[in-house]
């Protein structure tokens, strides 16, 4: 695939079957997990938060479909932004890539902090270099030691080439796998079913628990981010999809059941990380909570490098098209990897620690909002496409095609609800000053790249899908 900003080069072709779910189920599961059960479990019971997320399961994957016809109709790095450009233009091309880069983006720059959270409960994090205070927690210097040793790592390994980046997501969930089943078969040795009352608290507690449940997918979208880079039949592709989204659904509910068969509600609800509390409860010791602790890592790890590949991607792809600086859309002449946008994420993640430990939710919730609103601007495409391209070759179609893309478009306006003023999740104070921050920021490229906008349509229709 020619590259209009890079002189013919092209990404690698390395990624087998195995690397794409192994790469998209691992980037759904990073922290939330250990972090959130107890809450989910409180509030919906133990029945009622499975229900919650087989539910949520179900509304994605009417999301992924969409997906799962797109990305092998045009499998070109970028995913949402090539969607949208071949249904509705430049314009919205734009602001789809732009959307889901700041997904991408919001979570990759919270697993810096959720890393010095999880290290500072294996051990206390000497307070040394006192910075200053967010959000009543002071950020010192010392705080920033492991999180930005750990950005540089993944920064490099992605900078090498994403072979290299496959094989490190592989180990890392392999041992984040084994520490889950662990904890599953702790529970179910140890545990006791009268903690798991109540099964439910109601219909209300169940739609609190599903509100939370869309970040907690946000990862299967990596796969077309990386359409270019895959050596696997085009008809496989949305195997992947859907089965790396079932895969999540299930890690997630053994983990819910788990928790509450290890530990009564009042330890769940209880200061601290809910599911160390379960385990340390169950097993009366440290030890325990500890190996949670550092699956949780893994998890962190896995999302956070899933994450650096997806935003990269995206960046490269935009910068290729010509809606960001040509700089983006360069690759390393050895290592055919987007350098320049992986430097720009690499930096943005390795200084969000600055913001401290109260700043995770801030990114979650606002990441959050990027992503139903690229899932939205996903399934419009979808829409558009099968009414104005019906004949084009389709190596994946999906069944009733128009009913499961209008569904998918409704999916992403509820959620999209939810987060707004007016809706009952609405983003606060803060998650709005970083989707404003990103928002002004965006129309100053955008208007930046309209200004210097002389590329030929040709050839940017050629720098995105190539001869």
């Amino acid at each position: 695939m020619n590259n209009g900003s890079d002189s013919g080069q092209t990404l690698h072709r390395t990624l087998e079957f195995r690397d794409i779910i192994i790469l998209a189920f691992s980037t759904m599961i990073g922290w939330g997990w250990v972090s959130l059960t107890g809450t989910w479990v409180t509030q919906g019971g133990t029945l009622g938060a499975s229900i919650a997320f087989v539910l949520g399961a179900i509304l994605c994957i009417f999301v992924g479909l969409a997906y799962c016809e797109l990305t092998p109709m045009l499998p070109y790095a970028g995913g949402e932004l090539v969607f949208s450009y071949r249904a509705m233009g430049y314009h919205a091309s734009w602001f789809t890539g732009w959307m889901i880069s700041f997904a991408y983006l919001g979570v990759a720059a919270w697993e810096g902090p959720a890393l010095a959270t999880a290290m500072d409960h294996l051990f206390s994090i000497p307070r040394a270099g006192y910075l200053f205070t967010v959000a009543d927690f002071p950020v010192y210097l010392s705080w920033l030691i492991i999180p930005a040793a750990v950005g540089m790592l993944l920064v490099i390994i992605n900078y090498r080439g994403i072979h290299i980046s496959a094989l490190f997501q592989a180990i890392v969930t392999a041992i984040l796998a084994l520490g889950g089943v662990i904890f599953a078969v702790i529970s179910a040795v140890k545990g006791n079913s009268g903690y798991a009352e109540p099964l439910f608290t109601g219909t209300k507690g169940v739609f609190t628990v599903l509100l939370a449940v869309p970040s907690m997918f946000v990862g299967f979208d990596v796969i077309p981010q990386a359409a270019e880079e895959m050596k696997v039949p085009l008809f496989k592709i949305p195997k992947a999809i859907i089965a790396s989204i079932c895969l999540a659904a299930s890690w997630y509910i053994v983990m819910i059941l788990s928790a509450a068969f290890s530990a009564p509600r009042d330890v769940l609800a209880g200061e601290g990380l809910s599911v160390v509390n379960a385990i340390g409860f169950s097993t009366g010791g440290r030890t325990a909570g500890i190996l949670i602790v550092v699956t949780a890592v893994m998890g962190i790890l896995t999302s956070w490098n899933g994450f650096i590949i997806g935003a990269t991607r995206v960046l490269y792809s935009m910068g290729r098209a010509g809606m960001l600086p040509s700089v983006f859309g360069t690759l390393h002449p050895k290592y055919r990897t987007p350098y320049f946008a992986t430097a720009f994420v690499g930096i943005i993640t390795i200084f969000t620690p600055l913001l401290g430990r109260n700043s995770l939710g801030w990114f979650v919730d606002a990441s959050a909002f990027g992503t139903v609103i690229a899932y939205f601007m996903v399934a419009l495409s979808f829409v558009v496409l099968r009414k104005r391209e019906p004949d084009t070759a389709r190596p994946f179609m999906v069944k009733y095609g128009m009913a499961v893309g209008i569904i998918a478009m409704l999916v992403a306006v509820f959620f999209i609800v939810l987060y707004l003023p007016v809706g009952s999740s609405s983003l606060n104070k803060q998650e709005w000053i970083i989707v404003f921050s990103w928002a002004m920021l965006g129309v100053i490229l955008y208007l930046h790249s309209l200004r210097g906008r002389n590329m030929r349509k040709e050839e940017r229709e050629r720098a995105i899908y190539g001869k």
